[in-house]
Formats: structure tokens, C-alpha cells, sequence
């Protein structure tokens, strides 16, 4: 983000919020909406489903200057289930251009269905949270404090009923300080003191990210209940570990440290049913291998093992 974005990675200047890496695929256009008619939340396209939900946050984008960066948040935004993305003054989206490629599946309805604003618009229409960097400035100002990261942010915006505006701000300067003081909130993206200057893109989707619990009903991760195997099954495993370092003739003084070490491994490690039993199973077979070399050796006389090295 930067002076009003999240800190970015300026090509042509040392202010944070830049426009630098994008990703590839696609096609471009931005048309009119009609939100700013009416009232936030009050769409007949949010009540049939057919639109953004009201409690929704939109994205608004300041006086982009890459097109490629205006795909990949709109890319950022389909990730983490946002539709409603505002631009203040953009560049010309081309449907061939990179804009389109940068936004994936996005190209299909995020940046076609992008609406053209003013900042007053926005402004008067939404509760706004300006996305900015926050780089050793005096906190006396109020001007980028008090701050929220996105993690803070996400609680605070728990509690807030009407629309809320994510604002970001040009990649080379950010939002300016007249625009963040027309601004109700600010949110910053914590990074190391170094280099805290994040790529427009990178900032947009980190924060999108921290707030997916507001925005997306069902992750594609599989929904995995993972249950600590049986106390009698892991203690059989246990037991095959005894008889492996028995057949494999471990020696003595080292196989009560060597078994403790085992139960507390297990002990941090909770394995589930499917772990303790792929264990078992490789116990088993090497112990019943080294049991029948045991036999072997016994019936021809010679010992399996050398002596000298099972001693060190």
C-alpha cells in the first residue's frame, strides 16, 4: 500500500503502491452500472441473486494506471467471491488487452460488468476504507491513523450494516491525503519495515484474502475432519516397533531410549487411523522378513549379524 493504497512497487517512483507483476489470460470491457441510483444494498439484483449480495464489499480502483493491474484485482476478486469492482478514471480496458489477460475467469463477468465512478460518488455512497501504506508517518496527523489490518479490519467490518467500499489508489502515489481524509476508515497491510511497499495487485489480493470469511460461503478445500487413530491401535504399533528392534537386534542399552523417543513422536504426531495401520503394515513386514532371515541363520549356523557392528 502506499499514500493511500496498499504499499506498491513503483517501476518510477519511491512511493508505495505500484503496478508491476500481473499474471496472464484473457479479455477486456467495463460497463455502466446503475448502483449509484439507488440506495446500497437496495438492488433488485441483490434481492433475486442475480447481483453482488448487499453485505458484499464493492472494490474500488483510483486513477489505475496499468490495465494489467486492474485484471488481476478484478482476478482477486472472483478468487474470493467479490463481483462489484469500481474504477474512478481508468485507462481504456481493450477487449485483447491486458487487462483481460491478467483477470482469468474474472474477464467473464467482474470486468465486463465494471462500473465507471467518480470518487464523490463513492464517497457519499458507501462506507469507505482506504487502503493505503503507512511508512513512519506522525500519527499526530490522523490523516492514516487510526489504522486496521486487514485481520483487524475484517472484525470491524462484522459490525458495519451498510455497503462497504474497499478503495485503493493509483500505483505510483496511492490515495492522496485530501482523498483519505474523506475516507472512514484506513487499513494498512503490516510488512517487514525494510521493503513494506507492496505491488497494487499483490495488496488488493492480500487484503481480499484476510477478508474471504466475509465473502465466500464455501471454500474449494476439501472439508477433512481428521480423528486421532485408537489408543489400542497405536499401542499395536507400539508393540510391532518392540519386536522390529528385537529381530533387528537393536541393542539393549539403547532400546528403552529408543522406544520413549518413538511414543513421544507419536505422541505429538496424533496419526490417524490410516497412518497408524500404513505403519503397522511396514512394521510387520519387516519384522516378519528379519524373523525368517533369523531362521535361516539359525538353521545353517551362522549368525545374520556382524558382531562388532551391532556393538557400536
Amino acid at each position: 500500500m502506499t499514500d493511500g493504497s496498499p504499499p506498491v512497487d513503483p517501476d518510477t517512483s519511491d512511493d508505495p503502491d505500484t503496478s508491476d507483476d500481473p499474471d496472464t489470460s484473457g479479455d477486456p470491457g467495463y460497463g455502466p452500472g446503475s448502483e449509484f441510483d439507488s440506495e446500497p444494498g437496495s438492488s433488485s439484483d441483490s434481492e433475486s441473486g442475480s447481483g453482488p449480495r448487499s453485505t458484499d464489499p464493492v472494490v474500488v480502483v483510483v486513477e489505475p494506471e496499468t490495465p494489467g493491474n486492474v485484471g488481476t484485482i478484478a482476478r482477486a476478486m472472483k478468487n474470493f467471491g467479490l463481483t462489484d469492482l469500481k474504477l474512478v478514471d481508468p485507462p481504456e480496458l481493450e477487449p485483447d488487452g491486458e487487462a483481460y489477460g491478467f483477470a482469468g475467469h474474472a474477464r467473464e463477468d467482474v470486468l465486463p460488468n465494471a462500473e465507471t465512478v467518480t470518487f464523490e460518488e463513492v464517497v457519499e455512497t458507501y462506507h469507505t476504507v482506504g487502503c493505503t501504506a503507512i511508512t513512519g508517518e506522525d500519527a499526530r496527523r490522523h490523516v492514516r491513523f487510526p489504522y486496521s489490518t486487514p485481520v483487524e479490519l475484517r472484525e470491524s467490518l462484522r459490525t458495519v450494516e451498510t455497503r462497504t467500499a474497499l478503495v485503493f489508489g493509483r500505483e505510483g502515489t496511492g490515495l492522496d491525503n485530501d482523498e483519505l481524509r474523506q475516507l472512514d476508515e484506513v487499513c494498512s497491510i503490516p510488512a517487514d519495515e525494510d521493503y513494506p511497499v507492496l505491488n497494487l495487485g499483490q495488496a488488493a489480493t492480500v487484503l481480499l484474502y484476510e477478508l474471504r470469511e466475509l465473502t465466500v460461503d464455501e471454500y474449494q478445500l476439501p472439508d477433512v475432519e481428521l480423528e486421532r487413530a485408537s489408543e489400542a491401535d497405536i499401542e499395536r504399533l507400539h508393540d510391532y516397533f518392540e519386536r522390529f528392534l528385537d529381530h533387528a537386534d537393536h541393542r539393549e542399552y539403547r532400546r528403552d531410549r529408543c522406544e520413549t523417543l518413538f511414543r513421544r513422536l507419536l505422541g505429538r504426531a496424533h496419526p490417524t487411523d490410516r497412518e497408524v495401520h500404513t505403519l503397522l503394515g511396514v512394521f510387520r513386514k519387516a519384522t516378519d522378513k528379519l524373523e525368517f532371515a533369523d531362521e535361516l541363520a539359525e538353521t545353517y549356523g551362522e549368525s545374520l549379524y556382524d558382531e562388532d557392528a551391532s556393538r557400536r
